[in-house]
């Protein structure tokens, strides 16, 4: 599994919105932008993503912007890299033709490395990462 620029860039953003929002209060994309060196346009389409997701709530207007639609510590990094990429497997799907050792690798490998990529993620919120990293809240 590689995570995309997608991913890594829709968590940055998401940590981003999550260290700056104050009491639901909406956080421009144009600041997470700046602040975290990314292109708008790229993000709009991040964020959309994660609006569908339901991960985001998106306010139109003079102060609107995105904030979190859950508290950080009910969302996970499974629901934010999922929304963003998809199958997070890290081999394909299998096929109806498979040898007995590529079946043998897909059961006792690459799903047990599927399972706990995925437990990882799965018990990893945005308020851990907020928590245990040095986000600053700069203006």
């Amino acid at each position: 599994m590689k995570i995309s620029t997608r991913g890594r860039y829709g968590l940055r953003a998401i940590l981003d919105l999550a260290v700056h929002q104050k009491d639901k209060t909406c956080v421009s994309l144009s600041d997470i932008a700046q602040r975290q060196d990314l292109s708008f346009n790229y993000l709009e389409g991040i964020f959309a993503y994660l609006k569908r997701a339901g991960l985001v709530i998106g306010m139109a207007g003079s102060m609107g912007g995105y904030s979190l639609a859950r508290a950080p510590e009910d969302i996970t990094i499974l629901e934010i890299l999922s929304a963003l990429e998809g199958n997070l497997s890290v081999t394909d799907l299998p096929t109806e033709d498979e040898s007995d050792i590529r079946q043998f690798l897909r059961k006792h490998m690459w799903e047990v490395m599927d399972s706990r990529i995925e437990n990882i993620f799965k018990n990893l919120t945005v308020a851990d990462l907020v928590a245990s990293s040095s986000c600053k809240k700069t203006s």
